[in-house]
């Protein structure tokens, strides 16, 4: 989903990713300059890019942020604001690409630049975040500087009447890991403290890592591994509505609900909650010089390790149990969401393996690697069809299905029918058509990636093996500096080696010219926003509605506060197709500045 691409620099390339990260090839002397020679400016040209950087970066923190924070999106007279729904002024949406990668930003651009006002907006940013962090020490999706009552209303409002959009139907008043909310701000949080050993930022930290031990989960074969929320709330939904009238043309063995409960306390690998939380422990052992947070690393490791399964079908759910339910065991995939039936995932499949590669040079442990044939030969076995593809222009650029039931290997797709979040609800079965948008019922798996990649590990000599465990943040040693740049591209478990250097993207000349000509002289870039929502109504009628327009489409009726893109709406009245309404994106501005910052620093 869009609201999970935290990089927004699309031309930057994952250059230092590297496959073994082979001795010396991620030095900076052995690395060629990626500025070939005629591609910059004069030093008079960064100097004045990092001008207008200050500019646009000031303009941010004075005139769009709330006391510090950010959401997503703004009108340009800041009417109407938005983060993954419509929003308050007052709110602080902690979801990337909301207030921690702003700050990530302008730390960034401070480390470029060297000028006191990113320095000043980052700690202004990172105080924000440490007001909206919940006593627990974790973060919510969102906070409210208006008060819990305001937050509570938001929720049984907007976020009640977001029909595709669960997690914001209730208000739980728990932390989140969902979405790198709260890996993504302790980050930051991190980053800061260690740039001055500002008492409150010291403060803040500690609750985090607390926090995150505190949620990790322990005994059986969920040992090791994190709950999408924590701490447990007793009032959980377990279930969704399934309405009494149902459209006349829907089949009768269709299956649906959430089968397995409550999925907030299970083992969540959905948008890779488990290797963003090792990553930030990793930047604590090594910057702070942490080690007794190493076994909680490698109980992580070892949790997606054992919870690989059985072959044939070597993967891994969204979800795995974390104790018993209904008979079937601790460790076993789950269901989430009404529209995450209880199966195996291709992309997360594909994500873990990644993972493991990860765990293999962090390491040198070859048992990481020993299963990692059984997941690709999984994935063999369940692509998707050319008929699939070709019947549903949602599949079309697509490999794999995203879900795959358990036992029987078939593909399952989520459909859903109804206008809103009272009279509709998902279901799912092995029809192809008429799939979700909002959720992709395909996934792009890089087969031929995973297995080079493989390959290229399995060939490493024992020396080069030794090497990568020399550097590797685990093994003991000082404390080893952050990577300076966060925003510029997704940081890999790599990049945290000693020695690794990770490399900055070409940007020309022209690039960061044509950047700072759009930003013009009011310091800020317009771009379309992309999507809107419809206005909060009221509760939605329970009405049965027999039609189909919204089965593929991002939004309901009016009631549903879903947001959608204008140009492409429901085809029901009193939909329209229309531009988008212009603004200011908190990732235009993250993606900009990480070109500019790349320029600069270059």
């Amino acid at each position: 989903m869009s609201r999970r691409t935290f990089a927004r620099l699309a031309a930057a390339p994952a250059v230092g990713a590297l496959v073994g990260l082979r001795p010396g090839i991620a030095s900076a002397a052995s690395r060629p300059s990626a500025h070939p020679a005629g591609s910059r400016t004069t030093g008079g040209g960064r100097t004045d890019v990092a001008r207008a950087m200050r500019r646009a970066g000031a303009f941010m923190d004075e005139h769009v942020s709330y006391r510090g924070a950010y959401v997503w999106s703004y009108l340009s007279d800041l009417s109407t604001t938005w983060g993954e729904m419509e929003a308050r002024r007052t709110m602080c949406w902690v979801q990337p690409p909301g207030t921690p990668s702003v700050g990530h930003s302008l730390l960034d651009a401070y480390h470029a630049t060297g000028d006191e006002t990113f320095y000043s907006a980052a700690e202004r940013t990172g105080l924000a975040l440490v007001e909206a962090q919940l006593p627990v020490g974790g973060w919510n999706y969102i906070h409210d500087f208006a008060g819990n009552g305001s937050l509570r209303d938001w929720y049984a409002t907007i976020g009640a009447n977001g029909w595709r959009l669960e997690e914001f139907q209730h208000y739980y008043g728990n932390a989140t890991f969902d979405d790198a909310g709260t890996s993504t701000a302790a980050q930051l949080i991190l980053r800061l403290y260690v740039e001055r050993r500002h008492p409150k930022f010291k403060a803040s930290l500690n609750r985090v890592i607390d926090f995150m031990l505190k949620a990790q989960l322990r005994g059986g074969p969920a040992d090791g591994g994190w709950p999408q929320r924590f701490p447990a709330f007793s009032g959980a939904v377990s279930e969704m509505p399934w309405p009494d009238e149902r459209p006349s043309w829907l089949p009768s063995d269709v299956q649906h609900g959430m089968q397995d409960g409550d999925y907030t306390g299970h083992v969540t690998f959905n948008d890779d909650v488990l290797g963003e939380n090792i990553k930030f422990l990793l930047m604590c052992i090594s910057a702070l010089g942490r080690r007794d947070l190493t076994r909680p690393v490698l109980r992580a490791m070892a949790c997606l390790h054992r919870l690989q399964q059985p072959g044939p079908q070597a993967g891994w759910g969204l979800q795995h149990l974390s104790h018993s339910v209904g008979g079937r065991p601790a460790g076993a995939p789950a269901s989430a969401r009404s529209y995450e039936p209880r199966s195996l995932t291709t992309h997360t499949t594909q994500t873990n393996i990644r993972q493991l590669f990860h765990y293999f040079r962090l390491t040198g442990d070859h048992d990481y690697l020993r299963r990692v044939p059984e997941a690709i030969a999984w994935l063999e076995t369940c692509p998707l069809t050319s008929e699939q593809k070709g019947e549903n222009p949602l599949l079309k650029s697509a490999t794999h299905p995203t879900f795959v039931e358990l036992e029987t290997n078939r593909p399952r797709f989520v459909h859903r029918f109804g206008s809103n979040i009272r009279n509709g609800a998902y279901y799912y079965d092995h029809d192809h058509r008429n799939t979700l948008s909002h959720y992709s019922g395909g996934r792009s798996i890089d087969l031929t990636g995973l297995k080079a990649t493989y390959d290229e590990l399995m060939a490493l000599s024992r020396s080069e093996v030794a090497d990568l465990r020399d550097r590797s943040p685990l093994t003991p040693g000082g404390p080893q500096e952050l990577p300076r740049y966060f925003s510029v591209r997704d940081l890999d478990l790599t990049d945290l080696f000693r020695g690794a250097d990770p490399a900055l993207p070409d940007v020309t000349e022209e690039q960061a010219s044509a950047l700072v000509d759009a930003l013009g002289t009011k310091d800020h870039w317009i771009t379309p926003i992309g999507t809107t929502t419809n206005p909060y109504l009221g509760p939605a009628p329970a009405t049965p509605y027999e039609g189909v327009a919204y089965m593929s489409k991002h939004v309901g009726d009016l009631y549903d506060t879903s947001p959608y893109d204008p140009a492409t709406p429901p085809a029901e009245p009193p939909y329209q197709p229309h531009d988008s309404a212009e603004g200011i994106t908190t990732s235009a501005y993250t993606g900009n500045m990480a070109k500019l910052i790349a320029y600069v620093a270059g």
